[in-house]
């Protein structure tokens, strides 16, 4: 009799005790009341945006923004008003680029620079129609493209299949030291290696465009 009743106690304590050691383990893996919200990340804000006007995401790029509108100088057009909203928090500068991804330039990977503009104030929301040509522009941007200091337009030929335009923005943790070089592919080329490291968010926009038949 005497035995049965240690057994019996002996269970009790041993149920008493499991709880214990179960809620010890979920401390251990993280588990515990309350475990989830210590160090939690904060909520994400909404995504960055770009919008270029004139024309849906993936569409037809007018003719007023390519090499082909009337009245545009060799390799050169009418830059689209350019939007952008949401940058990420702490966003000192914006990089803007444009290029022709069906371009493979010098058998490389390389394709072609239509416009990059770097050093934009965090403060900007975009890029107004019709920048003008120019080193450095009124905001202290600086912009470069294989025609020059101006944005080059879509030009891919009447003869074959449409190109895909893109433009991408990037949102920056910092201004970038980068003046522009003489040739347009080392100038694009010193800029991405500087942003390395630099990017809070980016944004990217499309469009399509071969020259009228």
């Amino acid at each position: 009799m005497r035995l049965m009743r240690l057994f019996f106690v002996s269970g009790i304590v041993l149920l008493m005790a499991l709880p214990a050691a179960a809620q010890g383990r979920g401390d251990r893996g993280g588990n515990a009341p309350g475990a989830q919200n210590r160090g939690a990340a904060a909520p994400a804000g909404p995504a960055m945006t770009l919008t270029v006007s004139g024309f849906p995401d993936g569409g037809q790029i007018p003719v007023k923004f390519s090499q082909a509108a009337e009245g545009a100088a060799p390799g050169e057009g009418t830059s689209p008003a350019i939007s952008w909203a949401n940058p990420p928090a702490g966003t000192q500068s914006f990089v803007l680029n444009m290029h022709d991804m069906d371009v493979s330039r010098n058998r490389t990977t390389d394709d072609q620079a239509h416009w990059v503009v770097w050093n934009i104030p965090a403060t900007a929301a975009g890029l107004p129609e019709g920048v003008k040509k120019g080193p450095q522009l009124p905001d202290g941007s600086y912009q470069i493209s294989a025609t020059g200091q101006v944005y080059r337009g879509p030009g891919a030929a009447a003869n074959g299949p449409p190109h895909h335009y893109t433009f991408e923005i990037f949102a920056l943790d910092t201004k970038l030291d980068v003046q522009p070089a003489s040739d347009a592919f080392e100038t694009r080329a010193n800029v991405m290696k500087a942003i390395q490291g630099h990017i809070l968010g980016k944004a990217v926009y499309g469009g399509l465009f071969r020259r009228p038949q």
